[in-house]
């Protein structure tokens, strides 16, 4: 009845009391008091018996899904399986239960749910069974059973600088601002949260303040990301003054080689961090013109590498694009 496939519902009936094979003997009971090897109790992994199976396993679904695994001493599969059910468990951090199941002690909980093999293992949701399945899985297959009723708990609290980063890589700029306002609180000579901090204020057309920000880093440690930062800065000034995006497209549809237009496009693209545009404007004009207004394409090229920093894929394809235009 219960050798089925993860996902599919599960339906259990009341057929006869579990009996275990009968080559096994049983003149040692286990008391209570007396822990079995395969019992690793956390606030939420433990033993559930008769008597408070209906608390710890129904009455706890009905707040957190509860998986019970249904096992004995004799059985070899299940002492395969309940380590890994343990390290499942352990890895929801509470947003899942783990109820063990003596099967050679608790015959009445076996024969209430009509356990006919082991390892058996059922989901209970909402005081209900929910899902399960009978017989040893791969760890994939319980967790894809698992994955539509319980919920995986938030990732465990970054260091306070990586989440500000991840804020601005979301475009949270504003989040990440104060992020980082609590990080200088406690360190403000810290680099790192210096230039992002100033990246936040660029954002937000703060030119002034994020320069004199930046010019309060003393570190060489980032230099790469001051540069960065720096040159991001530059860009967005540089735009203001420029004419529109519309009017350089214009004049270049009249003339393709207008080269002081196809810069001033490029930096128009780069202020709107449209950077694989620029990047491919600019490398075509230095190819075109090397000696545009004393090399300043390339030298554009070098800036915005900075910007972007050696792991973002269009660093590595441009580098090499402007490796074989030099070489």
């Amino acid at each position: 009845m219960l050798a089925k496939a993860p996902g599919q519902a599960m339906h259990l009936s009341q057929p006869p009391r579990f009996r275990p094979p009968p080559t096994k003997s049983y003149s040692c009971p286990i008391h209570a008091s007396k822990r079995s090897p395969m019992s690793q109790e956390t606030p939420y992994i433990f033993d559930a018996t008769t008597a408070d199976f209906d608390q710890s396993v129904i009455e706890n679904s009905f707040h957190k899904p509860v998986l019970v695994d249904f096992w004995a001493e004799w059985c070899a599969p299940c002492k395969v399986l309940m380590p890994m059910l343990q390290s499942i468990a352990e890895s929801y951090q509470g947003e899942l239960l783990l109820a063990k199941v003596n099967c050679d002690i608790e015959q009445d909980i076996v024969a209430r749910f009509g356990i006919r093999s082991l390892p058996t293992v059922v989901l209970f949701k909402d005081g209900q069974p929910v899902d399960g399945f009978a017989g040893a899985q791969p760890e994939s297959a319980v967790r894809a059973l698992l994955e539509p009723h319980v919920q995986m708990p938030p990732p465990a609290a970054a260091d306070p600088f990586e989440q500000a980063q991840a804020l601005f890589d979301d475009s949270r700029f504003a989040d990440a601002e104060a992020q980082l306002k609590v990080i200088l609180g406690e360190d403000n000579t810290n680099a790192k949260a210096l230039i992002l901090y100033a990246r936040c204020l660029t954002e937000r057309g703060e030119l002034g303040e994020a320069q004199t920000v930046l010019d309060a880093v003393k570190s060489d440690e980032h230099k790469a990301a001051l540069a960065g930062a720096k040159a991001q800065i530059k860009f967005l000034g540089l735009a203001r003054d420029l004419p529109d995006a519309a009017d350089l497209k214009a004049r270049l549809a009249k003339d393709p080689l207008d080269d002081e237009a196809v810069y001033q496009l490029a930096i128009q693209q780069l202020a709107r961090q449209q950077y694989d545009a620029a990047l491919d404007a600019l490398l075509k004009l230095f190819t075109r013109n090397r000696s545009y207004s004393e090399g300043l394409p390339h030298k554009t090229l070098l800036q915005v590498f900075e910007l972007l920093g050696n792991d973002h894929p269009l660093v590595s394809t441009y580098r090499r694009k402007l490796f074989a235009a030099l070489y």
